[in-house]
């Protein structure tokens, strides 16, 4: 892969950033040319922000559908949530406008460790600071009010993306009408924290991971990826796609399935991106700095929606219907998938109807 510096001043790979150049939508930047404050200390000299839009604001600025993405998804939401998308579907561009905004920390454009910090002139690399995801809610909500939007009708994610709609939930109770949390948390669990330490233990353990090559650290996310996948998905979804047709004494389905996945994410992700997400993701805890979680979720106003899947064992569904029990008047919804935490990326036949039909039962 050749190196280059692109022209936000990331230094990127060709096979890593491809995605840049085939998205759906053009990539449109908001940059905040001051400090930006964070929540464990320090600041970013300055921040900017990747994102995407489809449709058009109307005239009382609230037509908007606010999608947050996971931990290595972009701002180009039609690129990896495909089934919501269409005439008279949830994300509708000729009814609503769609926003989604590539959070500080990941390598698709916004600030981030493989940005270069200003004040030095070289890359961020090992010394970026922890982005809280209380953070990454600041840093959309001077996106949203760059963008002149007054309420937002739905916001929604899933995992981590999850994760930030809540807590934007809480930051801004009046902002949001409509609350969709799908297979998340309202703080991330030891279970979850012990996988991604794992993965970062992965990353580290090669010793290219903060050189300044093309493939630098790439054996280690590849390793990092395959541990994660097993948290993704679950004993009964390797034995239904992974079980060997015939005995045999390597190369077994299932190992090179899990090379084949580091593999796949090691051409489109930086290592320095994945450890600073994965420590983003561990941060999140809506108790911190508030009275208590059940304080935080009962401040919540917006009408909410909250689905769990029945075979994640990363954020299981008793997680997300204890969420729903402290939100007043949230509606809690378990569905099945084979792919376990992975439905809520696949399972556009099940959650799309569920997810429209809530949104819209009041506001037609």
């Amino acid at each position: 892969m050749e190196k280059n510096m692109s022209a936000n001043g990331v230094t990127t790979t060709q096979g890593r950033n491809s995605w840049i150049t085939r998205t759906t939508a053009p990539i449109q930047y908001f940059d905040l040319k001051e400090h930006f404050e964070l929540e464990g200390g320090g600041y970013l000299p300055e921040l900017r922000l990747a994102y995407c839009t489809y449709g058009t604001l109307n005239e009382t600025a609230d037509n908007v559908i606010w999608v947050c993405h996971a931990l290595t998804a972009n701002s180009d939401a039609q690129d990896w949530w495909s089934g919501f998308w269409g005439k008279g579907k949830l994300f509708d561009p000729e009814r609503y406008f769609i926003v989604c905004a590539n959070i500080p920390g990941s390598c698709y454009g916004s600030t981030g460790p493989d940005h270069l910090n200003p004040e030095t002139g070289t890359r961020w690399g090992s010394a970026f600071p922890l982005i809280t995801i209380g953070d990454v809610v600041r840093a959309l909500r001077l996106l949203r009010n760059h963008l002149g939007i007054r309420q937002i009708e739905m916001i929604l994610g899933g995992s981590m993306g999850g994760q930030q709609a809540i807590e934007w939930a809480v930051q801004e109770p009046d902002a949001i009408r409509h609350l969709c949390a799908i297979a998340t948390n309202a703080r991330h669990s030891p279970w979850g924290i012990a996988f991604n330490e794992a993965q970062r233990l992965a990353i580290q353990a090669d010793p290219t991971y903060l050189h300044e090559s093309s493939n630098a650290g790439e054996k280690g996310l590849i390793a990092a990826r395959s541990i994660g996948m097993i948290s993704y998905r679950n004993f009964l979804t390797f034995e239904q796609t992974q079980l060997d047709l015939v005995p045999v004494l390597q190369d077994h389905r299932a190992a090179t399935y899990q090379r084949y996945q580091g593999l796949k994410l090691s051409n489109r992700f930086t290592p320095l991106a994945y450890l600073s997400l994965s420590r983003t993701m561990d941060s999140h805890h809506l108790g911190r700095g508030r009275e208590s979680i059940d304080w935080a979720l009962q401040s919540i106003r917006a009408k909410t929606l909250v689905i769990g899947i029945d075979t994640d064992v990363l954020f299981p569904s008793t997680v997300l219907e204890e969420i729903a029990g402290q939100i007043p008047n949230a509606r809690f919804e378990i569905i099945h998938s084979d792919f376990g935490h992975d439905g809520f990326l696949l399972e556009y036949d099940v959650l799309h109807p569920l997810i429209l039909n809530f949104m819209l039962s009041d506001t037609d």
